[in-house]
């Protein structure tokens, strides 16, 4: 994170080591899935003024928003179906931080939009072609691809809190359960 801020230096320091992350865990078998791929992401809704609920985050790979400025809260509010119309940005933002020349980065962009995981069981979970497991370092392949292989990623790696049957995601920091219970 901190790298991020210092012109992709980083150190290897894990900002979020002791952060606690809210996750939603789903647990299916393949066979649920059916056999053909299927294709994943993720919204996050907050209540609006008038009752409803507003999308204000999505996804499926993590950290493609940091790519837009002036788009970013259309494309956080938006789907996978209309990821088209942020192409022009993707491949500019490709430009300018990889250095990829323009008909690279046009092809580069197309491979992140729509923004899915393409998930097929009969194959292993690897990111980013075939679903995502906990340990796969998804922001370091991020790195790369942003920066045309300059950066290799952040020197962080996979948390060691994980748990090895469902839920897999580790319990809160002990810090933050001490500290509530007080």
């Amino acid at each position: 994170m901190e790298g991020a801020k210092n012109k992709l230096q980083f150190t290897g320091d894990d900002f979020f080591a002791d952060k606690d992350v809210c996750s939603i865990v789903l647990e299916l078998p393949n066979s649920a899935l059916g056999a053909k791929e299927v294709r994943l992401w993720a919204r996050s809704l907050t209540p609006d003024d008038g009752g409803g609920w507003r999308q204000v985050e999505r996804g499926a790979r993590p950290a493609q928003a940091v790519i837009l400025v002036e788009e970013r809260g259309a494309y956080l509010g938006g789907e996978p179906a209309t990821d088209g119309r942020f192409l022009a940005s993707f491949a500019h933002a490709l430009e300018h931080t990889g250095g990829y020349t323009s008909a690279e980065a046009k092809r580069v962009a197309a491979t992140l939009l729509p923004d899915i995981l393409p998930y097929d069981s009969s194959r292993p979970a690897s990111f980013p072609d075939n679903g995502r497991t906990l340990t796969d370092d998804a922001f370091d392949l991020f790195m790369r691809v942003l920066t045309n292989g300059k950066v290799n990623g952040d020197n962080v790696g996979p948390h060691g809190d994980l748990l090895l049957e469902f839920p897999y995601v580790g319990p809160p920091h002990q810090d933050r359960v001490t500290k509530a219970a007080r």
